[in-house]
């Protein structure tokens, strides 16, 4: 299973977040990938509960998701707890960002 959901993080670092501009992954939006039997969950956040563009990063990710064959569905669960912070960002982004 790990690989699938390796093969899923990867897809979703081509997501990029449309006011940011950088990869949702970087970004420290996805909390948690689960696989099983052709069933994707990402459990991820947005860098504010009220993102304008929630519905168009949902779309993105479901579109990701059409990169890696051997999912069939994907659940996505927009979650706020813990909330995002800057803090989640890789620390290549934020050293590139000169947040650290």
């Amino acid at each position: 299973m790990e690989m699938i959901e390796d093969k899923i993080r990867e897809a979703l670092k081509k997501v990029i977040d449309p006011e940011l501009g950088v990869s949702i992954v970087e970004l420290g939006l996805i909390y948690d990938i689960r696989y099983e039997d052709g069933e994707a969950e990402v459990e991820m956040t947005l860098t504010s509960p009220g993102c304008p563009l929630a519905p168009v990063i949902d779309k993105m990710v479901r579109e990701a998701m059409k990169d890696v064959p051997e999912v069939k569905n994907v659940t996505i669960d927009l979650v706020w707890d813990p909330p995002w912070s800057k803090d989640a960002m890789s620390e290549e982004l934020r050293a590139e960002l000169g947040l650290d």
